[in-house]
């Protein structure tokens, strides 16, 4: 049997030209509740061996709806995407919305967002994820567990690219960092996202370096990672790398950094994972899967740090 992708398979972008860049796409400065300068968050990423950040501090009135400049901090082994963590309208535990917008332009209208508490009548968040799209955002929905968000809050973001998966400012502040829940019923409903891990570094706390994308670009510029972004050639970790992603008639075939687990997920219960001690390559058989409209695969090593694809589509 030959599977039929949603989209090219996955090691089309593994293998296409261009690199592998390291990025943060959730970050804060004290240009809103962050403790550091952004010269200084960006230093410290750049320092930590980032090749990219987008700063994203909070995008209301109470700071002043800043869209924090860092285009200054450019050279040419460290570049930055202007974006925010922008919020309004409520979800439906009364509290404001949260997304991430990387990407945005530094003259992007701000809603009637001055504090973070609803305020009545003003814009909703499935209304400004839609309008910082048509901006040339990246949106994704951030930090679901941590909001205490609902699978109908969630589908009311029609225009998200990503669900914020791992926060690893969540994972350490609250213990609240997870987003695959949400994420495998939004794609088991047949929602086209993809999935993202971050700091949501704020410096207060042992809340950075713990959670990255990795982008395959043609080069290290705003406009080359965002195109990447957007059309999902992109890889999430803590730490592993994933070098490839085969799916064929006899399985998914992995290669990556040496693992304990090599483990693909599907829709409902589908799971299956291989162990081992130092794996770099693997292939999972595809019967559990045949059922499901996709799959997602996670590799993890023996601290336990781990990996995340993208979804890939499959009937």
């Amino acid at each position: 049997m030959v599977l039929t992708l949603w989209r090219p398979p996955m090691s089309s972008f593994f293998s296409a030209p261009g690199k592998f860049y390291r990025g943060n796409l959730h970050t804060h400065s004290n240009k809103s509740d962050g403790v550091l300068d952004p010269i200084e968050v960006c230093r410290r990423y750049k320092a930590e061996g980032y090749d990219f950040l987008a700063l994203t501090d909070h995008f209301v009135g109470t700071y002043g709806y800043p869209i924090t400049d860092t285009t200054g901090f450019r050279d040419q082994e460290f570049t930055t995407i202007l974006g925010a963590e922008i919020h309004s309208g409520a979800m439906l535990n009364g509290e404001l919305w949260h997304l991430v917008a990387v990407g945005l332009p530094a003259d992007f209208t701000p809603p009637d967002a001055p504090h973070f508490h609803p305020v009545e009548g003003m814009e909703s968040a499935t209304d400004l994820a839609a309008r910082a799209r048509t901006a040339g955002a990246f949106v994704a929905i951030a930090h679901p567990q941590w909001s205490g968000l609902t699978m109908e809050d969630a589908r009311s973001i029609a225009a998200a690219h990503a669900v914020e998966v791992y926060n690893h400012g969540c994972a350490v502040g609250c213990d609240r960092p997870d987003g695959f829940h949400m994420l495998d019923l939004l794609l088991s409903e047949g929602r086209k996202l993809n999935l993202i891990a971050t700091d949501d570094a704020h410096f207060s706390e042992p809340d950075h370096f713990g959670g990255w994308v990795m982008v395959k670009a043609a080069a290290n510029t705003p406009e080359a990672l965002l195109t990447a972004l957007k059309d999902g050639s992109f890889y999430s970790s803590q730490g592993p790398e994933i070098r490839d992603i085969t799916v064929g008639a006899d399985g998914v075939e992995v290669a990556c950094s040496a693992a304990a687990a090599i483990i693909v997920q599907g829709h409902g219960s589908a799971s299956l994972a291989l162990h081992g001690n130092t794996m770099t390559r693997g292939v999972v058989p595809l019967d559990r899967f045949r059922a499901s409209p996709w799959i997602r695969v996670t590799v993890t090593d023996r601290a336990g740090k781990r990996a995340w694809s993208n979804p890939i589509w499959i009937s």
